[in-house]
């Protein structure tokens, strides 16, 4: 069985490229041909992903490196969210003429590979405009094939922040064989917004590592590992800080205000008046300005270590006491799972998948902020923040003097990569 797996972003560096890549790799232990469609920089190599050979990686080339290209793509490759962990491009500030351009470039690489692949299958990621062409093209060009669309929210987002472009994406998505969703919520909005039956879309979750996020060793973690990471250390320079008065309050995900990252810093703040030891540690990348402006700040603040990206999340998540993530809008954020799994207690936003797709496995190591109102899906009504703010000041305070949770146990196996797999699989397969 072969499957195509197409994503118009780079691989490994957000959630769904993330996700990707472990598809790949539970699909080449199960023994399918893969072939990889995705979008690079043009002067970028191609990245290895697990289960694929680097000549099944055919990638769609952006930036001034790309100009040797026959169709030529000379602006940074568009995101799905409008603050990426690298240089991107707003799918809101695109004019016609690039539009134009990135169809034309998508739609010519795609039609090369599914023909002369022939696959089972095509996994395109995003309800977004390529997923919207690949549907345009997959059954003349392959018959036997069909065409799997991965939601993985950014998509649904898009479509209120551009209309323009809503009618192509709702029209070319629709023509898919089967969508993948989330959680059940976003299931019903799909089936709602692309006028889809309910039979065709499937609810599969999403996975964490786990053989990467535990809390094995956590009680006896090498303390200069910790010192390492910035863990606990001592920040401010003559203040001593007792192991018992620590208090490391972690967050993991782009420096971004959708993120809540400008109202997180405000609360944490009021934290640290009351517990001088506590140390929050931002990890993720600051791409485009709003992103530089934040690190900024958090370089400013006291108790703020900016991490940029690690290369070891778990290692930091296990000599943390809290994870936050107070987002405005997610899809199904599985930081929260993975922080979980290292031993954090967590507090986040009552996002829809987290209430009614995490929340259950999380059970009481989980604190529930309420969200603000929001002028559109992820800007907040500026007269709700205050009372934002002290609500997850309050989260962050109980779960810092809340004892460490107990371990999950069998909680977390519906977020295996495997067992995430397994029901992609079946819908490949049906």
């Amino acid at each position: 069985m072969k499957v195509v797996h197409v994503l118009s972003q780079r691989p490994l560096l957000t959630g769904s490229g993330v996700t990707l890549a472990e598809l790949c790799r539970q699909a080449g232990d199960a023994g399918w041909e893969q072939h990889v469609v995705c979008g690079l920089p043009g002067d970028e190599p191609a990245p290895s992903l697990p289960g694929v050979p680097t000549r099944h990686l055919t990638a769609v080339r952006f930036g001034a490196a790309a100009r040797r290209a026959s169709a030529p793509l000379e602006f940074d490759i568009p995101g799905m969210s409008d603050v990426m962990p690298y240089a991107s491009t707003r799918w809101r500030d695109m004019d016609s003429g690039q539009l134009a351009a990135y169809r034309g470039a998508w739609r010519n690489t795609l039609a090369e590979v599914i023909e002369r692949v022939q696959p089972d299958v095509v996994h395109a990621h995003h309800l977004w405009l390529v997923s919207a062409l690949v549907s345009a093209l997959v059954h003349d060009i392959a018959p036997r094939a069909r065409l799997v669309v991965h939601c993985h929210a950014t998509g649904l987002r898009q479509l209120e922040l551009c209309p323009a472009l809503a009618e192509e994406v709702v029209a070319g998505v629709r023509r898919a064989d089967a969508v993948v969703a989330l959680h059940d919520e976003q299931a019903r909005t799909i089936a709602e917004r692309f006028d889809m039956a309910p039979e065709r879309i499937h609810v599969v979750g999403a996975g964490y590592a786990e053989d990467v996020f535990h809390a094995r060793g956590r009680e006896d973690a090498d303390a200069d590992e910790a010192a390492d990471l910035g863990v606990g250390a001592d920040l401010d320079a003559g203040v001593g800080v007792d192991e018992s008065e620590r208090y490391d309050i972690v967050f993991a995900g782009k420096l971004a205000a959708a993120k809540g990252v400008p109202w997180l810093l405000d609360a944490f703040a009021r934290v640290r008046r009351e517990r001088p030891a506590a140390r929050l540690h931002l990890v993720g990348g600051a791409g485009g300005d709003e992103g530089a402006a934040l690190a900024a700040r958090a370089k400013e603040q006291p108790g703020v270590v900016v991490h940029g990206r690690v290369l070891d999340l778990a290692a930091l998540l296990r000599r943390c006491r809290v994870f936050v993530l107070p987002s405005m809008y997610e899809g199904l954020p599985l930081v929260l799972i993975e922080a979980r799994a290292c031993g954090c207690r967590l507090v986040a936003t009552a996002l829809p998948g987290v209430i009614s797709h995490l929340a259950p496995a999380l059970g009481d190591a989980l604190e529930v902020v309420d969200l603000p109102r929001r002028r559109n899906v992820d800007v907040p009504v500026e007269e709700d923040l205050p009372a934002f703010i002290d609500a997850l000041q309050a989260a962050l305070t109980r779960a810092l003097d809340a004892p460490r949770p107990p371990p999950p146990d069998h909680a977390l196996a519906p977020f295996r990569w495997s067992a995430v797999f397994a029901r992609i699989e079946r819908v490949w397969r049906s």
